[in-house]
């Protein structure tokens, strides 16, 4: 009778879904499970969650029909069937986001832990199972897109143009493709890279705009990330008495730049994003510079790092003069060439243990702006630092995507037909 009572408004739509129905669940964290929480209680959360989220609504729109059932003491289960009352179907996209940050703001309210923040859009773009099964099948220890990132970053970490940036993914034998202005052909307006052996089955480079690799990377928001061109720096014949004095530099800037980061938190964001994101592109280059192309625990470290450095969707903020002098240390950093001392080698830890206090102030920020995803990668960007700064030699294992402690959580909208 149920089942039948929530279908009716699907037999009586307009070419309705194949698969209409919409599950979620809300459960406790395992910290709130001893508690005792009436029906009244979840069904006021459910309420609330289903409505921020749209599938819930009032008298007089009726919407989608729906149920919640308490399936434990600890957790509910919610259907829905994705037609509505006159007939429209609700494909509930981008549902998963909003049913995080809706169970984030319950949590809240019922004063529940919270174990998932809201999605803030700075983790970069996965890649689709697709190509993830195709690198399996072709030996690949990465995905051509994260092979491809990881590339594109530190040459965008080393320009400061985009003549030079182009330059360096050639030099690194990148394939790039760009986009000119169909009213201008001498203006470039983006860019795409591929791998020269990442290739479909006809034979054609597989291209992924910078887009496509990660929010910020293209090409307009890394020519504001670069601001006004700087002259390149000079490095006539570097010994080991020049990369000593350019890592003391480096490291005098950096922690000049941790002290803006704290001053400027509350008075001027702007300017602690802007050199957040200077100091990652200076790790971005160290770790090139230390370790070339192995991806190491510096190049972990530089990759969540680079994380909790990021704006929200994708935002890039105006540089500084802090930023580019920070940007100016990447730049000759990534001039150096590999080490080949003990004198480099002490010189250049010492800069990632001042990247590790630099690291915990942003996590410090982090915290201070409720953004907790990023607060966890700059934590773990720091203890990897140190680990590197104290010379252990065991690797580090980062998450790309770190959670953070905090709701009831949420299963996922996910549309199923009846039955399965």
């Amino acid at each position: 009778m149920l089942t039948a009572l929530l279908e009716q408004p699907v037999r009586a739509g307009y070419r309705p879904p194949t698969k209409f129905v919409w599950h979620a669940s809300m459960r406790l964290a395992p910290e709130d499970r001893h508690r005792s929480i009436s029906d009244t209680t979840w069904a006021n959360m459910a309420v609330q969650m289903l409505t921020e989220v749209g599938v819930a609504t009032t008298a007089a729109d009726p919407g989608l029909r729906w149920i919640a059932m308490r399936h434990d003491d600890d957790h509910v289960h919610i259907v829905a069937t994705l037609v509505r009352e006159d007939g429209r179907t609700n494909w509930m996209r981008n549902d998963y986001p909003r049913c995080v940050k809706a169970t984030y703001n319950v949590a809240r309210r019922y004063n529940l832990r919270r174990r998932v923040p809201p999605a803030d859009r700075t983790a970069h773009r996965r890649p689709h199972p697709a190509e993830v099964s195709k690198a399996r099948r072709t030996d690949r220890a990465r995905t051509p897109r994260d092979e491809l990132r990881r590339r594109v970053r530190t040459a965008a970490a080393a320009a400061a143009s985009q003549e030079e940036f182009f330059t360096r993914l050639r030099e690194a034998g990148i394939l790039v493709r760009l986009r000119h202005r169909s009213t201008d052909p001498r203006q470039i307006t983006g860019y795409a890279v591929a791998l020269p052996d990442a290739r479909t089955a006809g034979g054609q480079p597989v291209y992924f705009g910078g887009g496509r690799l990660a929010p910020d990377m293209t090409l307009p928001k890394l020519r504001l990330r670069w601001g006004a061109p700087t002259p390149m720096p000079v490095t006539p014949a570097v010994g080991r008495t020049e990369r000593a004095a350019a890592m003391r530099q480096a490291a005098k800037v950096v922690t000049a730049a941790a002290g803006d980061i704290r001053r400027d938190a509350h008075a001027a964001p702007g300017r602690a994003q802007a050199t957040a994101v200077a100091a990652a592109d200076l790790l971005t280059s160290l770790a090139y510079t230390m370790e070339g192309d192995r991806r190491g625990p510096l190049h972990r470290a530089a990759e969540v790092f680079d994380r909790a450095a990021r704006d929200l969707y994708g935002r890039v903020q105006k540089s500084t003069s802090r930023s580019q002098e920070m940007r100016a240390m990447s730049r000759l950093v990534a001039l150096l060439g590999r080490f080949s001392g003990d004198d480099d080698t002490i010189a250049a830890l010492a800069l990632v243990m001042d990247l590790a206090r630099l690291a915990d102030t942003l996590e410090q920020l982090r915290i201070a702006q409720q953004r907790l995803h990023q607060a966890e990668a700059a934590r773990t960007a720091a203890d990897a630092l140190r680990l590197v700064a104290g010379g252990r030699q065991r690797a580090v294992t980062l998450p790309l995507t770190p959670t953070s402690t905090p709701a009831p959580t949420v299963g996922g909208g996910r549309r199923t037909a009846r039955g399965r």
